[in-house]
């Protein structure tokens, strides 16, 4: 690799970590609905995760490594932590 991708992926890494970090403190007992402008003032970026889970309905849920959320309706998030089940 050289310096460019290793630089890239730096960066990615450190936004998937932030993202997850922001996501594990405001959801401390495993569920809860926020807004998405306390993720967005908290610096959340929407962008970036690192797998989805999709139900048998259809719904996604995105997550950040353990951590993940799925939107709901009027601007809200609810966010999950990531049961057994998740693959």
């Amino acid at each position: 690799m050289n310096e460019d991708t290793t630089t890239y992926m730096r960066r990615i890494n450190n936004i998937l970590r932030k993202n997850r970090r922001i996501l594990s403190t405001l959801n401390p007992n495993g569920k809860i609905t926020v807004d998405g402008i306390t993720l967005a003032e908290e610096g959340f970026n929407f962008h970036y995760f690192t797998n989805i889970y999709r139900t048998q309905k259809g719904s996604k849920y995105f997550f950040c490594y353990d951590q993940g959320y799925i939107k709901l309706d009027n601007d809200q998030y609810m966010l999950v932590h990531k049961q057994d089940y998740v693959r």
